[in-house]
């Protein structure tokens, strides 16, 4: 399963919930960077020295930083869904069978 590095603004109910599905999450409180209001730049970094693909819901930031260098460990933009659950089913159905996310975009759109 994916090693996900979770940003300040994505919901815990999901990364909790991509926890139950066998993933391993680390929040960004977790990593005792909660609250700092840190650039995107940084938080893809350090994504990128810890191995892990980066799930945000800041698509625009995100998809630039990827299309300004892919050289990351992957990142997965989502539009908001108040239904966690299903958002965090929906990333684990779009990864699950890739064998490695580094470089990937992976867009996750609400469910209808």
């Amino acid at each position: 399963m994916a090693r996900i590095y979770a940003n300040e603004n994505f919901p815990r109910q999901a990364a909790e919930e991509l926890r139950r599905l066998g993933h391993g999450v680390l929040t960004v409180q977790e990593a005792g960077k909660g609250g700092q209001r840190l650039p995107d730049e940084e938080v893809l970094s350090f994504a990128i020295r810890e191995s892990r693909c980066l799930v945000t819901m800041n698509r625009r930031h995100f998809i630039r930083l990827h299309n300004e260098s892919a050289s990351h460990s992957g990142i997965i933009v989502c539009s908001f869904d108040p239904d966690f659950v299903g958002l965090a089913v929906r990333i684990h159905e779009a990864i699950r069978s890739l064998p490695d996310l580094s470089g990937r975009l992976i867009r996750i759109q609400r469910s209808s």
